[in-house]
């Protein structure tokens, strides 16, 4: 017997949608974008670029000016008639807050959204998903006994109790101290993982989205810039925006003159660029790779060391050949330990890898010194 199987439809889509809070300002504009079963996506950017205005169109507390929602492929919303409320979506929630009812046990606030369940398989499902947690002992105890990790786990099953068709997650981690988030973001992926849910996570933290997410939206001024997966965001940037935003970068502007340009960091090949075209190149502070002065033919002095432990970042003054003044500020970033201190001379090498070459359409707002370009 021969036939085709169907494949299965997103777990969320949306199909431009445009959305705001004042007329002449959507805060999304036109956006699309999906969520195969059992994928992680991150959406990310800076504040007010319409990340958690995106998360309240898919649980329906917003409805969209224009555009489409499905959710496991049913219509949830549109800019006609429909529109399913939150609580008839299958939608689970994990609020930075946590929010849970601080009268009810660690039990009681799991068995919340069971109720359409008899009592007793309510029960086995609120225990098991306890269980997955590691909170099963814990089942009695009241949110004020626990600490905010174990909140945050309580959360999360009650989130997926009910078996929901999709995840929204609202800056899960961000109230946690650095070190318990760590452990408890692994944990919560490794749950995900193994319930197979789909889930939408709003975060600002670029660690965090690439940590968590089999693909990251990255999203700037109610448009998604770029959507791919961490590697892929990280090795193959499609913009400054996108170099800037997970990591300082150090940046350099001239012109395209027989398919490179000529900085004070060396020449950058930019094959995609026009002959004449003005090019800005930003270099991660990992490109810098100190050396022994006159080793390369770029030196720079040490302005300051900052050790952080496994890794050291170094405030560099770059040098002009023959002069020590410095003239262009740069930022490297080294592991290990600090081998140098200010006002020692270094050798640069570029690791070119680390370097990308965009359009110049003139600086990052928030940069602290501009760009400098080749003499």
């Amino acid at each position: 017997m021969t036939g085709t199987i169907a494949a299965a439809p997103p777990a969320l889509r949306f199909e431009d949608v445009t959305h705001g809070y004042h007329a002449a300002a959507p805060v999304v504009r036109a956006l699309s974008l999906s969520l195969a079963r059992g994928e992680v996506v991150c959406l990310l950017g800076p504040s007010g670029c319409g990340k958690t205005t995106t998360l309240r169109l898919a649980a329906g507390l917003d409805r969209p000016w224009a555009g489409r929602v499905d959710i496991a492929g049913r219509r949830v919303e549109d800019a006609g008639p429909t529109h399913v409320p939150p609580e008839r979506r299958r939608v689970g929630f994990l609020f930075q807050d946590f929010a849970l009812f601080p009268h009810l046990s660690v039990l009681g606030n799991v068995l919340f959204g069971l109720k359409d369940r008899p009592r007793r398989a309510a029960r086995a499902r609120a225990l098991a998903m306890l269980g997955t947690v590691g909170l099963a002992e814990r089942a009695g105890a009241y949110p004020h006994q626990l600490s905010g990790g174990q909140q945050q786990r309580v959360a999360l099953a009650r989130a997926l109790a009910p078996e929901p068709a999709l995840l929204l997650l609202d800056e899960p981690f961000s109230g946690l101290d650095t070190r318990l988030r760590r452990a408890v973001r692994e944990q919560t992926l490794r749950v995900l993982q193994q319930s197979g849910v789909a889930a939408l996570m709003v975060t600002h933290d670029p660690e965090e989205a690439m940590f968590m997410a089999d693909r990251v939206a990255l999203m700037q001024a109610g448009r998604v810039e770029q959507i791919d997966s961490p590697m892929q965001l990280h090795h193959r940037p499609r913009s400054a925006f996108a170099v800037r935003f997970f990591s300082e970068v150090n940046e350099c502007v001239g012109r395209v003159e027989g398919g490179r340009v000529a900085t004070p960091l060396g020449l950058f090949d930019a094959p995609d660029l026009a002959e004449g075209a003005a090019a800005r190149v930003l270099a991660r502070p990992e490109a810098l790779i100190p050396t022994l002065a006159g080793e390369t033919g770029f030196a720079a002095r040490v302005v300051s060391v900052r050790p952080l432990g496994h890794e050291t970042i170094l405030l560099l003054g770059l040098t002009r050949p023959g002069s020590d003044e410095p003239v262009m500020p740069l930022t490297a970033r080294v592991p290990g330990r600090p081998t140098c201190a200010p006002g020692d001379l270094l050798g640069l090498a570029i690791e070119t890898d680390e370097c990308f070459v965009f359009p110049d359409e003139g600086p990052d707002d928030t940069a602290e010194a501009p760009p400098m370009a080749a003499p």
